[in-house]
């Protein structure tokens, strides 16, 4: 065995060990019909995130109020605004704006959203951060890192279930109080809302 070999091995092992590791979810609230669960992630102090619900909605209505980049942000967690910054086809680029409490300096963020669709009938919308893409916003602090999806499997009777999955870098300093609560509160207070509008006649 070659020592170039042996190297791809090796990095192969630590990858396959990364994986595993983040995907060793606990389970942290069962509540209302959502859990949510947690994970550790190889390298980072801050934890992923994973909540799963049923919505009786129609998969179009799901959508669009994902696809309402602008409205979106009455649903998501500590969302404060939100904008499209371009679109090329099922791709999207979306800025957004989060509050924080006094004293952590408020963050914003821009993600590249991707759209597919399984034969199932199963979409995924992945998220990856892009950070680069924007300069600096002045009172901001940019996200590193976003690495996350909305699942959406529809099931019996109209009913789809909804998987909300993120690991994000939140770039600067944050307290570790916040950080935990955060992770816990995202997942949760976005899902409830988001199913509330979505259930709405």
């Amino acid at each position: 065995m070659t020592k170039s070999t042996r190297m791809m091995i090796a990095t192969l092992a630590l990858m396959a060990a990364g994986v595993a590791q983040a995907e060793q979810w606990n389970l942290v609230k069962d509540e209302d019909g959502i859990k949510v669960y947690l994970s550790e992630v190889a390298g980072s102090p801050y934890k992923a995130y994973r909540g799963v619900t049923q919505i009786k909605a129609e998969m179009p209505k799901l959508l669009a109020l994902q696809n309402d980049v602008v409205g979106s942000c009455k649903w998501i967690h500590e969302c404060k605004s939100q904008k499209l910054l371009k679109q090329e086809g099922d791709v999207y680029w979306v800025y957004s704006q989060f509050n924080t409490p006094w004293p952590v300096t408020p963050r914003d963020s821009v993600m590249k959203v991707t759209s597919k669709k399984a034969s199932d009938g199963t979409v995924t919308r992945s998220m990856q951060g892009a950070p680069n893409d924007l300069p600096p916003t002045d009172g901001m602090v940019r996200v590193s890192k976003v690495d996350g999806s909305w699942t959406f499997t529809p099931k019996a009777s109209g009913v789809v279930e909804v998987v909300y999955q993120v690991h994000t870098e939140p770039g600067g300093s944050v307290p570790s109080w916040l950080a935990n609560k955060f992770v816990v509160e995202a997942p949760f207070n976005t899902l409830k809302a988001y199913r509330t509008l979505a259930e709405q006649p």
